[in-house]
């Protein structure tokens, strides 16, 4: 680690980590977490790889399992469901805050974020298209300029960001994301808000069918 870089303890970094595993798909719902074969994976002992799996586990990305594993969480299309109504309720005023808030700054990079997505979409990059998507919705969140309901929602981001990667057509993705940063450009909190709650629905749908043809291990 470089000087300029700040210090990331050790169960941060594990549990980013395999954050970022489960996200870009590399460790599939079902899949057995265990302490010695991570720690010996990510060279680090299995007190910080205990704490990690907790950290993950409070996420909503990991279910624990009896003393040292536990298994990527498998969602069940009640909880997909349960998600996209609590998420809506906070993508709804995000959006439209964002739209009421915007800066020229903002936008800007709301524009370069998407315009990295679309790259990504081109290039059939489903990992970097799938972060840049769901760097899109932070940044939004970022625009909101609400503490509080960034607070609210970070209960959920993981989940949030496990949800928008199920996503197998990438330029709809994009397009939808284009729709909704031309509606907070134009300052129309209202338009911002449906089309948030819309593409919430097409990130359901794309959960179910991922899950429809990929069942879980374990």
């Amino acid at each position: 680690m470089s000087a300029d870089q700040p210090f990331e303890p050790e169960a941060d970094r594990v549990a980013r980590i395999v954050r970022e595993q489960i996200i870009d798909g590399e460790r599939a719902p079902g899949d057995r977490l265990v302490e010695r074969d991570l720690a010996a994976e990510l060279g680090v002992s299995r007190v910080p790889v205990r704490d990690a799996l907790k950290t993950l586990i409070a996420e909503g990305l990991v279910t624990p399992r009896p003393r040292t594993w536990a298994v990527v969480r498998t969602f069940t299309d009640d909880e997909i469901e349960d998600l996209i109504e609590v998420r809506s309720a906070i993508e709804t005023l995000t959006f439209r805050l964002a739209a009421e808030r915007r800066t020229p700054e903002r936008l800007a990079r709301l524009g370069a974020v998407l315009d990295r997505e679309a790259r990504a979409a081109r290039d059939e990059d489903a990992t970097a298209a799938h972060r840049a998507g769901a760097d899109f919705h932070e940044l939004v969140a970022a625009t909101a300029a609400s503490p509080l309901l960034d607070e609210i929602g970070a209960i959920t981001a993981s989940r949030l960001r496990w949800l928008l990667g199920q996503h197998d057509d990438l330029q709809q993705m994009v397009d939808e994301h284009r729709g909704l940063l031309a509606a907070i450009r134009a300052g129309d909190g209202q338009e911002a808000a449906r089309l948030a709650v819309g593409h919430l629905r097409t990130s359901r749908d794309a959960a179910r069918a991922r899950r429809a043809q990929t069942p879980a291990r374990g």
